[in-house]
Order: structure tokens, then sequence, then C-alpha cells
């Protein structure tokens, strides 16, 4: 540093300042105090970009706009984003030359930690996304990887090309048509209509589990990692939705297709009912159950936190339900509120302003408590829906960000 001259100038991208040589030792900015002990050409270029000695001028390539907000906080002590600014830009800015996110006012932090906050969800997922797409795509698979590569695609994305997506649809078509003669199956005229054509629905039936079946083994047999394949969750729900059949197959072939045993067990029953996971499979095609799936993945905290209020609210507006309603020594006491497990129920259907009307309360102080139930229920549940409604936004984006990218290698595809 030259200490010749008395006042240094420093020039960021193109703006000039100028400050006495004593204020620099000093300087609230750690960059700029660093000047003050450097002796050699070698350590002021480790500090700023360029220099010019005669001039004692020192060059720092960046943010004039955004030097500018950081030098009315070394002048006033109050730091604030540059309007029209990423924050993520302007933090930058501040880490350069020696500042952290403290020094923000407290709104500014605010905006920093949600940016930074969906920042690094989106590059911790998309990050992986890309690292794993680099992988496959440096070696330049061959013969017959690359052949199982793309069937991989075709099963696994039904963005990725246009044979995924006839795929998709025709899996899709398969899961309506799977749901809607298990949801016919409950209607009372289906027994009637069972025993006219019985053949025609198992034939139904036993052609979506061939191609649910089908589908979840080729699936399995293209996978890169097989444990992986079955630790996932779509796929775990797969195997649930496909297994119930073969079971009630095999218990039908060892009970008896007319035994009254296999008619009236429970088990079959509840196997039965299982492959209502087969519209759980429909989140492979479609972008808003992923969100789903994704938003409450990542809000679990806050949706425990949601299910502890609800307890909490539950015991104590369930304790004094019960005792002013039945637990006193009234004249007519409440039946309805004989414990206070039933006047849980209560509470909760009045916190969630359904309100059956199958129980209420006939005393004046529980009507008064019945009010403050459902304006309590209201506040409550009000408070941790911020957080999962920006997490389910930003899922959303996150999720379209990704389908869009598989939508311009399906363009690609048809050009070619």
């Amino acid at each position: 540093m030259n200490f010749r001259r008395s006042t240094l100038i420093l020039n960021v991208g193109g703006t000039r300042y100028f400050f006495p040589k004593d204020v620099i030792k000093d300087f609230p900015l750690r960059r700029v105090s660093r000047l003050h002990s450097c002796v050699s050409e070698k350590e002021v270029l480790e500090v700023c970009d360029d220099y010019d000695r005669e001039r004692n001028e020192y060059f720092f390539d960046r943010h004039s706009e955004a030097f500018g907000f950081i030098m009315l906080y070394v002048k006033y002590g109050k730091l604030r984003f540059v309007p029209q600014m990423c924050e993520l830009s302007f933090y930058n800015e501040m880490i350069y030359w020696g500042l952290e996110g403290s020094h923000l006012e407290f709104c500014c932090q605010r905006r920093l930690d949600d940016r930074m906050s969906d920042t690094y969800t989106y590059y911790s997922e998309e990050t992986k996304s890309e690292e794993g797409i680099k992988r496959e795509e440096d070696p330049q698979p061959q013969g017959g990887k690359k052949w199982l590569e793309r069937m991989r695609k075709t099963f696994e994305e039904p963005t990725s090309s246009v044979a995924a997506q006839i795929l998709a649809t025709v899996s899709v078509v398969f899961v309506i048509v799977s749901m809607v003669v298990l949801c016919a199956s409950t209607l009372p005229d289906w027994e009637t209509a069972q025993n006219n054509s019985v053949e025609e629905h198992r034939i139904i039936e036993a052609i979506c589990i061939g191609w649910f079946t089908a589908e979840c083994i080729v699936r399995f047999i293209v996978s890169k990692n097989k444990c992986d394949f079955v630790r996932k969750p779509l796929n775990i729900i797969d195997l649930l939705a496909i297994t119930p059949y073969y079971i009630s197959v095999l218990m039908t072939f060892f009970t008896g297709e007319n035994s009254q045993l296999q008619r009236a067990g429970v088990t079959l029953r509840v196997l039965r009912m299982m492959r209502i996971f087969w519209v759980i499979k429909l989140a492979r095609h479609f972008i808003g159950l992923q969100t789903l799936g994704l938003t409450l993945k990542r809000c679990y905290k806050e949706m425990v936190m949601l299910l502890v209020f609800i307890c909490v609210a539950m015991a104590i507006f369930g304790a004094l339900s019960q005792l002013l309603e039945h637990g006193l020594d009234l004249e007519s006491k409440n039946e309805d509120y004989a414990s206070i497990p039933a006047a849980c129920w209560w509470v909760i259907i009045s916190m969630t302003t359904v309100g059956y009307g199958d129980m209420y309360p006939i005393s004046l102080p529980g009507r008064v408590l019945g009010g403050l139930c459902v304006v309590s229920g209201i506040v409550l549940l009000a408070l941790p829906i911020t957080f999962i409604y920006h997490s389910f936004v930003q899922c959303y984006h996150e999720l379209k960000f990704r389908s869009a990218r598989y939508s311009r290698s399906i363009s690609t595809e048809f050009l070619s």
C-alpha cells in the first residue's frame, strides 16, 4: 500500500470512493481493512482485482450499486437489500466485503432465510438429479447397457420420451378400469351381475393385475440398484397393490371357491380393499399427486406440530366439556359427554368446524366453551398451514421445472 499518499481510492464497478489512509485500518469492511496490512503487490492482488500504484487506486470488479448500499450501512449502521436485486446476489456481495447475514435488518434477514431455504431445497433435489444424469451420460453406455438405460427412463420417467408417455397413458387406463371394477363390486346389485357374468369380471381383473405385475417386473429388471428400487415408496405401494390379488387366489384355491369360510372371511375382504392402493400409482403420471407426496415428506415436522396442537386442545376442551356437561351435579346431565374420550370426539369435529350435530352442549357454560373451542380450532389449524402452503408451491415449481426439462427432450426427439 502506498502510504506516501494520504488518500486511498476504491474503484468498485466504475464508481470511485475516496478515503483517508487512517480510516482504512479500522474500516468496518474486512476486505477493505486488509489493504492496510498489504506490503507487496501479490498481497494487494489477493484483496482486489487490480490497482494503480501512482494514483493509489484499487479496482474491484463488483456490483457498484450493491456496494453503495453496503457503504450506507458503514455510514448509518442499517443494511437492507438493493431493490430489484436477487437476495442471494446481494448476499454474495456481503460475503465478499466481509459482512454476514446477521448485519441485515430483521425484515431482510427473513427474506434471505426464505430465499436460501428455497434455493437449498431446489439445489439438493436438482443437483442430485443432474449429477445422476451426468454419471449416466459420461460413460456413454453402449449395446445392451444403452438399451437398458432407455428402458429404465421409459418406465421411470413418463415425460422422458414419446414411448414413455404412451406407456404412462396405458397404465393410467388400467388403473382407472381396475378402480371402477373395485368400486362397482361394492354396489348392492353387483352380486347379481357377478353371478351372470363372473367370467368377464375375473378376466378384466386378471388383465389389470397382469399389466401391473409385468410393469413392476420390468422396472425391477432394468433398475440400476435393486436395493434402492425395493426401498422406494412408490414401488412398495405397487407391491402392496399387487400382492393381495395373488394371496386371494391362493386362498381361494386352498379353501374352495364356494366355501362359506372364504365368503365370510375377513382376511379376503381386507386384501380386496387393499387394492385401493392402485389409485396411488397415478402419482407416477400426475404432477399434482407427486407434489402432495413431496410436500408431506418435507413438512412432516409441521404436520407433527399440527397434530400436537390438536391433541393438546382435545385434552383441554374434552376434560372441560365433560366436567361442565356431565361431571357436575346437575339436574339434567348430558349423557353424550359421559366420558372424556366421547367429549374429545365433539372437540375434534368442533375444532375442524365440521359440526355433525350428533352431540352438542346444552348448558350455558358448555355452549360458551364450545364457542371458544371453535375459535381456537380455527387459529390453531391456521398456524402451520402457512408453512405447508409455501412448501407445496415450492415443490410444485420444482416438479414443473423437472417436467419441462424432459419435455424439451421430447421435442428434440420429434425434431430428430
